[in-house]
């Protein structure tokens, strides 16, 4: 059974179209797909992101101990800092997307709910002579994400003026209102983010706050549709749906952005060295168009001179495009832009994201 939203009543009670994102049922869409992913794109957009799983270490043990289990540069972190790393198993495949938010008496790792469990029993069987302690805050805590241009100009009229000059990831307690949250600095598509960390039981009055000021804004509550279109233009693969237990962070994409090279030793990091000094993956993520009015399948085969070299995981239609694209698997050798492929009868062909903007008529 796929995990809920603690707001799907309130969706579904104002109409919005339910579907099932990173194994939550999530808000698809409000009814207007063209003028949510405009407010994502050009003004701001409030995103139910309830997917997430949420876990505190503390001890004086902590920042070394969550150091030696993900691929980030925890070490180094600062109280205010925060940073994006991957856990891995001992053959370098990805068992988790985790970020850590480096606290005056914490780190948070925020994670996702469809794996919480098998999450929360890899932190804690590492620690053994550790002086740390890991809790689960995932079923008292909820998240919401304000994405777009003018997400900025909105947190400052609530109070939040350090916002704009807040550096990637960094973060800080604010009141929104009477709401008590942790504001995380993030960015979507080259525009500013925001993920509002807050008490569940704030969740509702949070979202019909918000839900009213991005509206002053010109923008909307937006669904999960229009944000996987706008991922998958910029070419940002999901865990969970493009990689997972399967794949290694190489070939996922996610040697630049996610691994530090500097930090020490890590579970895994013997593949991962392996892998970066022979300098090649054997399949690779790439981003296809589809010449088709539809949005082929995920599982579609992938072939190139009738030989099966790839398999489709997410596509969507693409407004920048005006056509279908999406992410897929490939052997490297297929992989370059411009190769034309068949995707099960729908012509494909290798492109490279991000895609160029094209305004969305609402």
């Amino acid at each position: 059974m796929p995990l809920e939203t603690p707001l799907l009543a309130l969706h579904r009670s104002s109409g919005a179209t339910i579907g099932e994102y990173f194994g939550t049922l999530l808000p698809s869409s409000f009814g207007n797909f063209a003028a949510e992913y405009a407010a994502l794109r050009e003004t701001v957009g409030l995103v139910d992101t309830n997917f997430r799983a949420v876990f505190s270490f503390t001890g004086p043990d902590r920042q070394r101990y969550v150091n030696a289990i993900l691929t980030s540069n925890v070490r180094d972190l600062t109280p205010g800092q925060g940073t994006t790393g991957l856990l891995l198993n001992a053959q370098g495949h990805i068992l988790a997307e985790v970020e850590t938010l480096a606290r005056e008496d914490s780190i948070l790792a925020l994670s996702h709910g469809m794996i919480r469990e098998r999450t929360f029993s890899t932190f804690d069987k590492f620690i053994i002579m550790d002086d740390v302690t890991l809790e689960d805050l995932t079923t008292s805590t909820g998240t919401l994400d304000l994405i777009g241009p003018r997400t900025a100009a909105l947190l400052s009229e609530l109070g939040v003026k350090t916002f704009a000059e807040m550096a990637l990831l960094a973060h800080e307690d604010a009141m929104l209102g009477n709401i008590p949250c942790r504001i995380v600095r993030r960015e979507f598509a080259g525009a500013p983010a925001a993920a509002l960390i807050v008490s569940r039981e704030k969740l509702p009055a949070m979202w019909s706050e918000l839900a009213e000021r991005v509206r002053v804004h010109s923008g909307t509550a937006a669904g999960m549709e229009a944000v996987n279109s706008i991922r998958i233009e910029c070419g940002i693969p999901w865990f969970g749906h493009d990689y997972d237990d399967k794949q290694i962070p190489h070939e996922a994409g996610l040697e630049h952005s996610h691994i530090s090279y500097v930090k020490g030793c890590y579970t895994g990091q013997e593949v991962v060295e392996r892998v970066r000094s022979r300098g090649h993956v054997n399949r690779r993520i790439a981003e296809l168009r589809f010449f088709s009015e539809s949005v082929p399948a995920v599982g579609t085969k992938l072939l190139h001179d009738g030989t099966e070299i790839g398999i489709v995981t997410s596509a969507a239609i693409s407004p920048a495009l005006g056509q279908p694209i999406g992410l897929a698997y490939l052997r490297s050798e297929h992989s370059a832009a411009g190769t034309r492929l068949d995707a099960s009868g729908i012509p494909a062909e290798v492109i490279v994201p991000p895609l160029p903007v094209k305004q969305a008529s609402a």
